[in-house]
């Protein structure tokens, strides 16, 4: 039994890789990074021309078509690399959202257009300490209004599903009486902004799918989308600090020959396969939409969000005084841990949920 990725996925994989190290620089991470651009818009353009981004998107929607498994690929590499892109707001959370709970009609509207790469889109469906935890946002007869606290791209999306009370409702963002406000945060290439409303128009997602159970399952995917791009980041500092550790000498020798760097790097090696493993089970349960999927994905993105804060902060550890400055990409990945590692509700909420998805399979 073969539990790896076809030949093909591997080609798309590989061609994300070489596209990603060929445009997600430092320097363009770093243009990101102090406010010059809100994304990197050559590195966007380019996953969206691939068909990469919108890999899970049907085609007749305007998009690849390929599926889940594609994705989760994609999003290991965009990890890797630390691509500063909407890629999940827009397609891990906001897309899947109007896949699972749209009507017809939204997802004619809408999917290709995000597919495409026309605009870009977000959501907020809960998080914090609660898992699901309900915006300050009300909706009634037609018009929302409230504060979204803490929405990812907030400031450059033009569409956002948002979850107000026991529904998810659809804002294009052009509307009247949205105003934005940036926020500050430890990672700026995956900026942020707090979103108010004032009797803006909205319609909630008129699908089969609705209100809480569409925000768990949207939540359940991203978590397995997010814990490969996790895994990638933390193979990536993993890399670095390997040939760092090869190159650098201290007493006449290989820094990476003495025994506590050695430890540091298997530590690293063994959290970032346990991750590995549970991010597979976590694609495979995903792609099959089987019922082990909230299990799986609670597992995927504990050990995910572990393996990369670890990771992130070892790899600092073992690039020394160095690894603290500026000048290194060490503090971008560092960012790019606590960011992720927030982005859809944080490891401790995590955490309960996995017990509680423990406890129902085992009562």
């Amino acid at each position: 039994m073969n539990f790896d990725f076809s030949d093909d996925q591997r080609l798309l994989q590989d061609e994300v890789r070489k596209m990603l190290a060929d445009t997600s620089t430092s320097a363009e991470i770093r243009r990101v990074l102090d406010g010059r651009t809100a994304y990197a818009e050559t590195v966007w353009r380019n996953l969206i021309d691939m068909g990469a981004a919108a890999a899970a998107i049907p085609e007749s929607y305007g998009g690849a078509g390929l599926g889940y498994l594609e994705l989760c690929l994609v999003a290991e590499e965009a990890g890797r690399h630390l691509a500063p892109v909407p890629l999940a707001s827009s397609f891990y959370l906001a897309a899947e959202a109007l896949l699972k709970g749209g009507s017809e009609a939204q997802k004619q509207r809408w999917l290709p257009r995000i597919a495409r790469g026309e605009l870009i889109a977000t959501a907020a469906l809960g998080g914090g300490e609660t898992y699901l935890a309900t915006p300050a946002l009300r909706f009634a007869d037609g018009t929302l209004s409230g504060r979204a606290a803490v929405v990812a791209d907030g400031m450059v999306a033009r569409l956002a599903v948002l979850r107000a009370g026991d529904d998810l409702v659809l804002v294009d963002l052009q509307s009247p009486g949205v105003t934005r406000k940036p926020l500050s945060s430890l990672d700026p290439t995956r900026p942020q902004a707090e979103l108010n409303f004032s009797a803006t128009p909205a319609e909630p997602l008129r699908g089969e799918m609705r209100g809480a159970d569409l925000a768990a399952r949207v939540l359940d995917g991203a978590a397995v989308l997010l814990a490969f791009e996790q895994v990638g980041g933390a193979a990536r500092i993993l890399d670095i600090s390997r040939d760092y550790s090869l190159e650098r000498k201290a007493f006449g020798r290989q820094i990476g020959s003495f025994q506590a760097l050695k430890h540091k790097m298997a530590d690293i090696y063994t959290r970032n396969e346990l991750a590995r493993v549970h991010a597979y089970y976590g694609a495979w349960a995903l792609a099959a939409d089987a019922p082990e999927l909230p299990l799986a994905a609670a597992a995927a993105r504990v050990a995910a969000t572990t393996a990369y804060k670890h990771a992130a902060e070892e790899g600092i550890e073992i690039h020394g005084g160095i690894g603290f400055t500026w000048e290194m990409d060490c503090h971008l990945y560092l960012r790019r841990s606590r960011h992720l590692g927030q982005l859809i509700g944080s490891e401790h909420a995590w955490r309960d949920r996995l017990a509680q998805q423990l406890i129902t399979e085992a009562a």
